[in-house]
Formats: C-alpha cells, structure tokens, sequence
C-alpha cells in the first residue's frame, strides 16, 4: 500500500518540522535521504527550488516548501486540534512561522567560530524566544495540554537548544523559564527522537560541534558549565578557556 514519502537531508530543521508532525498524526511514512552536495538529478527533476523537504502523496504527487507540506498534511490527515476557529487556526499559522523563520538563524547561531558571532547570533533568536515567552500559559505545549502544529513547528528550534545544552552547557534559552519548560514538555513525548534518524548526532556533531565552532570546541574540551550569552566570556576566563572564544582550540584539558 503506497505510505507518504518524505525526501530529507538529515539535519534539516524544516523536515524535521514535517516528520514530527507526521509522527504527533500516527501517519504512516518513509523518508529518503539526500546528499545535498551532490543532489541526484530525479531530486533536481521534481523540486522546483532543489531544496528539502520534499513531500510524494500516496498518489505521486510532489509537494515543496515546509509551509505548504504541513498545511496539506493537517488538512490531508486528522487535524491535532480539530475544533479551532478560523481565528485560532490563523493565529496557530502565524506562531509557527515565527518559529520556522528562525531555523536559519539558529543554524547561524550554532556556526558560530568565534564568541562575538554566538553572542550577538544567539540574541537575534533570543527576540523570538522573548515574543513566545509572553504568550505561554499553564498548558503543558503551546496553547493546550495536547500538541498542536505550533508545537511541532518549534520542535527543531527547542530539540535543537536541548542538543546543545547537553553537549556544552550552552543554552539558546536562558532567561525565558516557560520557553524552557514547553522545550522538557515536548522532549518528553518523544516525538523528537521519533522524527529525525538513528544517526542524525553524527553529521549534527560534524557540521555544528566540530573544531570549527565556539560550540565543538566546548564540546571537545568536555566543557559542561552553564553558560548562555550572557556569561559565556566570564565563565570562559574564569576556567582559562578564553581561547576558545577567539576561535582558537583550548589546549587545556579538563577545563570545567
């Protein structure tokens, strides 16, 4: 029986935003990886902007861009809040986007080779974490105590800031105490390990925590004190770890 079909780079916060969905629905599903340095050309031949995600209908049909497969797919499949207004599920639209529209940031953000750049990155996000704190209430996701579609198009950004909390002490959300419990909130349902691939922190760890970024170095030097923009110099200089700020390797072991 044909399944959807999800065609992914394996790092891509965008399908991961599809994937999550599509595993929050119970929708059956495979996905198909790509090399996005050497894109074949039968991808190159359907997507009209050579990028993933890329969604195949059980009818063959080929759906592009994340905004648009996620709005098929909550229409296409049973909705996660089926009784909202028309009001609401417009309000549901325009949280999620201000979600998505910081993926790229966060991707920035976590380049980072040197401790200005993750500082002044990590504040650009810290607006959208700021504008959300506001809004979350006593539900246990974003608006209610069940995920909806904004949950699951914030789960890259949150999935990610756990990700990097835990491998350096770095956290992206320092400061906004409901950004982080809706962040442990949606960790615990497991939809996060559910919708990436069984290897995704091996070309994570290569791509955003190599030698090459202010966050792999803290990775490497085994690093784990809490740390966030704020307090990332002083934490530095008070473990003699200022070099990595630099964007040079710290040659002391066991800094923390």
């Amino acid at each position: 029986m044909p399944v959807l079909k999800v065609i992914s780079f394996k790092i891509c916060p965008f399908v991961q935003r599809i994937t999550a969905l599509l595993e929050a629905k119970k929708t059956p599903y495979v996905v198909e990886y790509i090399n996005l340095k050497e894109k074949p050309q039968w991808f190159l031949d359907i997507s009209p902007n050579g990028q993933v995600p890329l969604l195949v209908t059980e009818k063959e049909e080929v759906l592009f861009e994340s905004e648009a497969i996620a709005e098929y797919i909550e229409e296409a499949y049973p909705a996660l809040q089926p009784d909202l207004s028309l009001v609401q599920r417009a309000q549901n639209r325009a949280w999620g986007y201000l979600g998505s529209k910081n993926y790229m940031p966060q991707c920035g953000a976590q380049s980072s080779s040197d401790g200005e750049t993750l500082r002044e990155r990590t504040m650009k996000i810290a607006t959208a974490f700021a504008k959300v704190e506001k809004v979350l209430g006593g539900a246990e996701f974003f608006n209610s105590d069940t995920v909806s579609t904004v949950d699951m198009t914030w789960l890259p950004l949150l999935h990610r800031t756990q990700i990097i909390k835990e491998k350096t002490g770095y956290d992206f959300a320092h400061g906004y105490p409901k950004v982080q419990n809706w962040r442990a909130a949606l960790m615990k349902t497991g939809l996060c390990e559910k919708s990436i691939s069984e290897d995704f922190m091996t070309p994570f760890a290569n791509f955003y925590l190599s030698e090459s970024t202010v966050l792999g170095r803290m990775h490497a030097k085994g690093l784990s004190c809490e740390s966030n923009a704020s307090n990332l110099e002083e934490v530095c200089k008070q473990q003699g770890c200022s070099d990595i700020l630099l964007g040079k390797v710290c040659k002391k072991q066991g800094c923390c």
